[in-house]
């Protein structure tokens, strides 16, 4: 890419302020500030192939839809900086997202008007179920850089759903596809007990550890 290239991108590259750093209760409730970028995952990496790699919207949509890495990459460009808190009580400050906003993707296909869940489809089986209302947040994004550089593979690589204002686990990494769904469904996390929704400002850390899978899916649909 030429210098004039670069520039072009530079200016028609959005940028956005999550409210998470505008805030002015921006540290949400017991969390604290780290330097450091701690690393969750529960299987072995996935490995990206860039010429198999394909990134699925599918479910309650009109026409479902599967992009090409080059296509994902061709779409519309947006910086996000946010914070980053994480249910075990760390949070990390002015992070620097780069990629593609959810709305872009949202408009890729026609969901059914009755679609309020989604559920994010991780390459290593991982799964997050996400409110449709957080989903399309102005500083919500599928980031592919981070703070300059690519996602480094521990954090995602090479692709990371970015929700700043729910706690980190739905940040899924490694991500592949999206599905629109009209009930609530629990993910990974969620079927062990983590809050369907998980918001900081809140505490929605957890359900009550005694709940049974049917009993945490019927509080999803509440």
């Amino acid at each position: 890419m030429n210098e004039k290239s670069e520039e072009k991108e530079k200016k028609e590259k959005k940028r956005i302020v999550s409210p998470t750093v505008t805030r002015p209760d921006r540290i949400p409730p017991n969390q604290i500030i780290t330097k450091k970028f701690p690393v969750y995952d529960i299987a072995p990496r996935p490995v990206f192939n860039k010429d198999t790699w394909r990134f699925r919207i599918f479910g309650e949509v009109e026409e479902e839809k599967s992009l090409t890495w080059d296509e994902f990459m061709a779409l519309p460009k947006v910086e996000v900086l946010a914070d980053f808190h994480c249910v075990t009580r760390w949070s990390k400050d002015n992070m620097l997202w780069e990629g593609v906003s959810t709305k872009t993707i949202y408009e890729l296909v026609k969901p059914n008007p009755e679609a309020e869940f989604l559920m994010i489809h991780c390459m290593e089986g991982y799964t997050a179920n996400v409110p449709l209302q957080y989903f399309l947040k102005e500083d919500s994004l599928f980031a592919y850089n981070l703070n300059g550089k690519p996602l480094e593979p521990e954090h995602g690589f090479p692709l990371r759903l970015v929700i700043p204002q729910l706690y980190a686990w739905k940040s899924a990494k490694y991500v592949y596809g999206v599905e629109f769904m009209l009930e609530d469904e629990p993910g990974f996390w969620e079927l062990r007990g983590y809050h369907m929704r998980g918001e900081p400002w809140r505490e929605e850390r957890f359900w009550e550890t005694d709940l049974s899978v049917s009993q945490i899916r019927k509080r999803g649909k509440q």
